[in-house]
């Protein structure tokens, strides 16, 4: 709302157009009066968004740390050849990583490729959970144009009613419907803007934790490896 009074401030001081002495406040009041009964969809636009981004954004957070850490505490175990002992720090944790790492270990005697397999389905488990909320933000970047440019279409017809009902055309009849139009669109573009930069950047992160989980399960399957190895060479040592 806030970039929304600045655009329309900046609309006001185009040459020509008289700029009414208001506060910040009585400008959101003023824009939040005239967009009439689209401002109710819009508003809730707003309420979702902000819901979705400030629970993701802690969400992504926590999960981050706990990524961070369980693949630091695996990564460590595993260079001693401490399965057991990693396993069990897995299923201690909640973390997307731990599960991903578990699920491999578990099935470590079974050969590489049901390693390979259980890291996989379990990795499209917990992709899916990390990408929960995604699919709420972009259908409202999607939305919330729309329902910006319905804003407008409904503005556009209230203006020709008016006219239609006067017989001729006259500035004040239609100033009212084209203000609606033009206000309900800046409001859905300025929702959507924000709502799909914070989409991308979850995106971003999503594929950075992917990343790491990816790296971590690569390096726990050369560690099996090694240590299926060293038992295969002891036999014929001996």
């Amino acid at each position: 709302m806030s970039g929304m009074m600045q655009l329309y401030g900046t609309l006001l001081q185009i040459p020509g157009v008289d700029a009414p002495d208001m506060t910040i406040t009585e400008q959101m009041y003023f824009v939040w009066d005239e967009m009439g009964f689209m401002r109710w969809p819009l508003a809730a636009c707003v309420v979702v968004a902000i819901i979705v981004i400030i629970w993701k954004f802690f969400d992504l957070l926590a999960k981050s740390g706990k990524t961070k850490k369980i693949l630091r505490d695996v990564n460590e175990l595993l260079s001693e050849h401490r399965v057991d002992d990693a396993m069990e720090v897995c299923r201690e944790s909640d973390s997307p990583a731990a599960n991903i790492l578990v699920a491999g270990l578990e099935r470590r005697d079974e050969g590489t490729d049901r390693v390979l397999k259980a890291i996989e389905n379990q990795g499209l488990l917990e992709l899916s959970r990390l990408e929960k909320g995604l699919v709420v933000l972009a259908t409202l970047t999607n939305i919330a144009p729309l329902l910006g440019f319905l804003g407008t279409v409904i503005g556009m017809i209230i203006a020709f009613q008016a006219i239609e009902v006067a017989g001729e055309v006259e500035a004040t009849l239609v100033a009212g419907g084209i203000k609606v139009a033009l206000l309900t669109t800046a409001a859905g573009l300025t929702i959507a803007i924000p709502v799909s930069i914070a989409h991308n950047y979850f995106v971003s992160r999503i594929d950075s934790l992917v990343i790491d989980m990816e790296e971590s399960a690569q390096k726990m399957i050369d560690t099996l490896h090694a240590i299926e190895g060293g038992h295969a060479a002891t036999p014929a040592g001996d």
